[in-house]
C-alpha cells in the first residue's frame, strides 16, 4: 500500500506465515512440542547458521531450541555468505526451485572471483537448467562426475563424431596460439637503430654495461637476444602509455544563454560573492536565472528532485553544490534527481583539476566528483551537460567564459582560468623522456598483496630491489595461495611478511606501520593495489554501495598518505581507466580512482613522491575477469599481459610520472562504442579515435523517424517483427554474436549473458534507434527480447481509441503517395479531404464548388450529354 504509493517496486510474497517476525510467537510453544518429539543427530557437514552468520556448533543445531529461534529471529544471510567468503569458498550452488538466493548471494562483495550457480530456474525446463548448472560448475573448476550423470538411466551414452563445421565455417574450440609481442607501429626501429649504432661504434656497452665485444659468442649472442627482447617489451609497454593534457580553446565570453536556467545552491557553505557573480553573469548572458537554494542536505535525492521540479521547464541546470563542500554522495543524488527534469546539468567545481604549475593544489574530493561525472556523461547523455572547474577568483570575466562553455556545449570537461579556457584531452605518452633508473630498497608495502594483481606486483618489486616485502589483505595469510606466494618470493631472496590488515581501518594501518618501524623495517615505498569492483547502473546505485566502493580505495590511500612519512622512495596508487574517461556501471569506482589521481597530484604539490597509474584491464587478474574481460576485449579493450604491465609500471617510475594511463586500446572499435550516444572531445587528441567519427551515430540522428515511418506503414504482425528484429539485433551486437539468430525471442536476457554493464549498452543502442528515454533497468523490467519488443511497441505506438483511426489514416497516406504526379490536383479527391478535415474540426462543410459552365450543361443535359460531361471532367467512361 504505502510502498506502492511512493512508487517503489514491491512484490507480495505468497507465503502462509510471516516467518522470522513477531507474528510467529503464538505458535512457538506448539512448534517446540513437535520438535521435541524428533530424533536429533549432529550434522556431518559444516553448517553456517542463519541465526549468527557464523559456523554453527553441530550440537547446537541438533536440538529444538535452535529451530524455534530460527523460525522467529532474523535471517543473517549476508553475514553467512561473508563468512563463507572468509573460509575460502568460491563457488555457491543453490539447490532449490529458482535462483532467488543466487541473486542475493551475488550482492555480497568478495576480494576474488566468486561463482554463483542455481541448479534450477523457474523460467527453464528442469533438465535444461540442471544440465546448464553442471556445465557451469565444470567450466569454473568444480569437479563433476559426468560418468554418473550420463549413466544415470543404466545405459551407456552413444558417442558421435565431432562436428567439422563444413557449412557454418565457425569454430568454437579454444586453441593456444603463440602471440608475438608487437611493439607500437609494428616494429621496434628504435631498439634496432640503437643496436646498429653500437655495432658501428664497436661499443656494445652503450646498450648494456654487461655486453662486451671480447665475450665469446656463446655468451654474447644470448645476451644480445635478451637485450633485444627486453627492448621489444619496453616498446610494447610504452605503446600503451597515455596522459591527460589541457588544450586551450576559444573562451566564447560573448556567448548568449536563452531560456530559464536553474541554479542549484547549497543550504550553507557557499561564498555569497561567488553566488552573486555567477547569477549576475548568467543573467547578463541572457539567461532567466532561477536560484534554487536547497533547504536540507544535498545528498537527499528526493529533496533535490522536488527543488528541480518546482522550477518547471528549464533550458539547463547549473550546480554550485560543490562550491559549498558537496562531494561524491551529493553528486550522485543530484544526477539521480535529474530523472524527469528538463535541460542538461553542469557540475561546477573549484580545485578539482590542475591545468598547470600555477594552479592551486588539487582537492581530491572534488576530483572524485569529476570521476562520477564522466560516468554520468555515458549513462545519462541527454541529462548531463558537463564538468567545469572554476578559477580561484570568480569574477565577471570568468563567469562569462563559463557561459560560453554552457552555450556551446562542444566541450564537457573544462577548466576556466584567468588565462583562458582549457579543455581536457587524452594524448599518447610513449615518447615521454626517461629521467632515471628507478630501484626499490628496504621495506616495500603492497596493499591487496595476496590477490592475483598484488602478487604479480610483489614479484616485480622483488626483482626491482626490494629487500623486505609486506603484503596486506583483509585475510592476510589465510587468503588462498598466500602461503605459496610467500614461499615463492622468499625463493627470490627477499624477506616476506603477510599481514591481515584492512587499509580502510586507520587504526589497523597505524598499528602496522608503527610495528614495522619499531622492529627496524620502516616502509620505504608503497604500492596501493587494494580496491573493490563495481557493476551497478548509476540510477540504481545507493549511498551505501557508494560508501563501500569508496572505502576500499579512498580510505586506504588517505590513511597511507597521512600516516607514512614524506621521504618515501615511491608512493604508487593503482588507479583505473574508469576514473580517466568513465565506464558505464562503475560510477563509484570511477569516483574512487579519480580521487586517487587527485591525491597524488596533491602529494606532488607538497613536494613528495607520488605516481598514479590508471590501468586498463589485466589478463587473469584485477577487477575485470571472465566474461566481463571478454566483453571489454570485444569493445576494444583487450586485457594487458601482466608481465608487460609491470614493465609499464617500471617505465612510469623511471619517468617519474605524476599520472599515466596504461591501456591497450583498439581505438577504432573502442571509440565507436564509447561515443555511440555522445561525442567525446576527450579523445580528439588520439587520431585513431577520430578517423571514423563522421560515420558513427551523430549521422544516425534520423533513425527514430525512419523507424516510426516503417512502423506506420506496416500492419500489426509486421510491426511486431520489426521491433523484435531490432531488439535481437541490438542484443547480438552488445554480446558480440555474429547475428540476431543467436538471440532467441523467449529466452531471458540474464540467461543470454547480460549483466548490468551490457544492459546499459543495450539501453543506449535502443535509445539511439527509437528516440525513447529508456531506463537502465530495461532488461530487468522486460526480461526477454519478445517482452522488450512489446514494450517498445507500446511506447512507440500507444494503444487507445485513436489507434485504429490512425492506422487507417496511415493507409490512406500510402494510397495518396501512390497517386501519379500529374493527378495530384484531382478536384474530387481534394474536395473529399477538405470535407473530412472540416467535419473533424467541427466546421461547416463547404458546398461543392461546381463550375458554372458545368451547372448550366447539367440543367439542359440529356442522358448522352451527362455521359459526355463525366468523360470530359473526370476522365471516366
Amino acid at each position: 500500500g504505502e510502498c506502492v504509493e511512493r512508487g517503489w517496486r514491491v512484490k507480495r510474497l505468497p507465503v502462509s506465515h510471516a516467518f522470522h517476525s513477531r507474528l510467529m510467537e503464538p505458535m512457538l510453544a506448539d512448534f517446540r512440542t513437535v520438535l521435541e518429539g524428533l530424533d536429533w543427530q549432529p550434522p556431518r557437514l559444516p553448517v553456517v547458521s542463519n541465526l549468527t552468520g557464523q559456523l554453527a556448533d553441530p550440537n547446537e543445531v541438533a536440538g529444538p531450541e535452535y529451530w524455534v529461534r530460527h523460525v522467529r529471529e532474523a535471517v543473517r544471510f549476508a553475514d553467512g555468505i561473508a563468512t563463507l567468503h572468509t573460509l575460502g569458498v568460491s563457488t555457491f550452488l543453490e539447490v532449490g526451485p529458482d535462483a532467488t538466493l543466487t541473486a542475493m548471494a551475488a550482492e555480497t562483495t568478495a576480494d576474488r572471483p566468486v561463482h554463483h550457480v542455481p541448479a534450477l530456474r523457474r523460467d527453464q525446463a528442469e533438465t535444461v537448467a540442471l544440465t546448464a548448472a553442471l556445465a557451469r560448475l565444470h567450466v569454473t573448476g568444480t569437479p563433476v562426475d559426468w560418468t554418473a550423470w550420463f549413466t544415470a538411466t543404466g545405459q551407456q551414452p552413444h558417442t558421435v563424431d565431432l562436428p567439422t563445421y563444413q557449412f557454418q565455417h565457425q569454430r568454437y574450440w579454444l586453441h593456444e596460439e603463440a602471440t608475438p609481442v608487437t611493439p607500437l607501429n609494428g616494429g621496434d626501429s628504435g631498439t634496432d637503430d640503437r643496436f646498429w649504432a653500437a655495432v658501428e661504434r664497436a661499443d656494445l656497452s652503450a646498450l648494456d654495461p654487461g655486453l662486451r665485444l671480447d665475450q665469446p659468442a656463446s655468451a654474447l649472442l644470448p645476451a644480445l637476444a635478451r637485450w633485444r627482447r627486453d627492448g621489444r617489451r619496453r616498446a610494447t609497454a610504452d605503446g600503451w602509455r597515455y596522459r591527460i593534457d589541457w588544450q586551450p580553446v576559444p573562451d566564447g565570453d560573448a556567448a548568449t544563454l536563452a531560456g530559464t536556467w536553474a541554479l542549484l545552491v547549497p543550504y550553507t557553505g557557499i561564498d555569497d560573492g561567488v553566488l552573486t557573480a555567477v547569477t549576475d553573469g548568467m543573467t547578463a548572458a541572457g539567461a532567466d536565472v532561477r536560484p534554487v537554494r536547497l533547504d536540507g542536505p544535498a545528498d537527499d535525492r528526493e529533496l533535490v528532485a522536488k527543488a528541480l521540479r518546482d522550477v518547471g521547464d528549464a533550458a539547463g541546470v547549473v550546480s554550485l553544490l560543490a562550491l559549498g563542500g558537496a562531494g561524491v554522495g551529493e553528486a550522485l543524488a543530484t544526477v539521480q534527481a535529474l530523472d524527469g527534469a528538463d535541460g542538461r546539468m553542469w557540475w561546477l567545481t573549484r580545485g578539482a583539476v590542475s591545468v598547470g604549475a600555477s594552479d592551486a593544489p588539487v582537492d581530491p574530493g572534488a576530483a572524485a566528483t569529476w570521476g562520477l561525472g564522466r560516468v554520468a556523461a555515458l549513462e545519462e547523455p541527454r541529462r548531463w551537460g558537463g564538468l567545469v572547474d572554476l578559477p580561484e577568483t570568480v569574477d565577471a570575466r570568468a563567469v562569462g567564459r563559463v557561459c560560453g562553455v554552457l552555450a556551446s556545449g562542444a566541450e564537457d570537461q573544462v577548466a576556466v582560468r584567468s588565462s583562458g579556457v582549457f579543455a581536457r584531452r587524452l594524448r599518447r605518452a610513449a615518447d615521454d623522456p626517461v629521467r632515471r633508473e628507478f630501484r626499490l630498497a628496504g621495506t616495500v608495502l603492497v596493499t591487496g598483496g595476496t590477490g592475483a594483481l598484488g602478487a604479480r606486483v610483489a614479484e616485480w618489486a622483488a626483482g626491482a630491489g626490494a629487500e623486505h616485502l609486506v603484503l596486506t589483505s583483509r585475510r592476510g595469510g589465510d587468503a588462498p595461495g598466500a602461503g605459496e606466494l610467500a614461499d615463492h618470493l622468499r625463493g627470490c631472496g627477499v624477506r616476506v611478511t603477510v599481514v591481515a590488515c584492512d587499509v580502510a581501518d586507520r587504526a589497523a594501518v597505524a598499528g602496522l606501520l608503527d610495528g614495522l618501524a619499531a622492529q627496524g623495517d620502516p616502509v620505504r615505498a608503497v604500492v596501493h593495489a587494494a580496491g573493490a569492483a563495481q557493476a551497478t547502473p548509476l540510477a540504481e546505485m545507493t549511498g551505501v554501495e557508494l560508501a563501500d566502493v569508496l572505502r576500499a580505495k579512498v580510505d586506504g590511500a588517505a590513511h597511507l598518505d597521512e600516516l607514512l612519512p614524506d621521504g618515501l622512495d615511491a608512493f604508487v596508487v593503482f588507479s583505473s581507466i574508469a576514473g580517466v574517461w568513465g565506464s558505464a556501471g562503475q560510477a563509484g569506482y570511477a569516483a574512487a580512482n579519480a580521487y586517487l589521481d587527485g591525491l597524488v597530484a596533491l602529494r606532488r604539490a607538497r613536494g613528495v613522491a607520488g605516481t598514479a597509474v590508471a590501468w586498463g584491464p589485466w589478463a587473469g587478474a584485477g577487477m575485470a575477469h571472465g566474461e566481463q574481460q571478454d566483453q571489454l576485449a570485444r569493445r576494444g579493450l583487450p586485457a594487458l599481459d601482466p608481465d608487460l604491465a609491470v614493465t609499464a609500471l617500471q617505465g612510469a617510475l623511471d619517468r617519474d610520472d605524476l599520472a599515466v594511463v596504461v591501456a591497450d586500446v583498439t581505438w577504432d572499435r573502442f571509440a565507436a562504442s564509447f561515443t555511440a550516444r555522445r561525442p567525446s572531445p576527450l579523445l580528439d587528441g588520439i587520431p585513431e579515435a577520430t578517423v571514423d567519427r563522421p560515420d558513427t551515430p551523430p549521422a544516425d540522428a534520423g533513425a527514430p523517424r525512419a523507424l516510426r515511418d516503417r512502423l506506420a506503414a506496416a500492419g500489426p504482425a509486421e510491426r511486431d517483427r520489426i521491433l523484435l528484429d531490432l531488439v535481437r539485433g541490438a542484443a547480438a551486437a552488445v554480446l558480440g554474436h555474429r547475428g540476431p539468430a543467436a538471440i532467441r525471442a523467449g529466452r531471458g536476457f540474464l540467461d543470454l549473458g547480460f549483466d548490468s554493464l551490457t544492459a546499459v549498452e543495450l539501453r543506449n543502442r535502443l535509445t539511439a534507434e527509437t528516440g525513447l528515454a529508456l531506463p537502465t533497468t530495461l532488461v530487468f523490467d522486460h526480461p526477454t527480447p519478445a517482452a522488450l519488443a512489446g514494450h517498445l511497441r507500446d511506447e512507440l505506438l500507444p494503444a487507445g481509441p485513436a489507434a485504429p483511426v490512425v492506422a487507417e489514416i496511415d493507409r490512406l497516406a500510402q494510397l495518396l503517395g501512390a497517386v501519379p504526379g500529374d493527378r495530384r490536383g484531382d478536384a474530387e479527391i481534394t474536395r473529399r479531404l477538405e470535407e473530412l478535415l472540416a467535419q473533424w474540426r467541427g466546421d461547416a462543410v463547404p458546398p461543392p464548388a461546381a463550375d458554372g459552365a458545368v451547372a448550366d450543361d447539367l440543367a439542359a443535359a440529356d442522358e448522352d450529354d451527362i455521359f459526355a460531361i463525366i468523360q470530359r471532367e473526370f476522365g471516366k467512361s
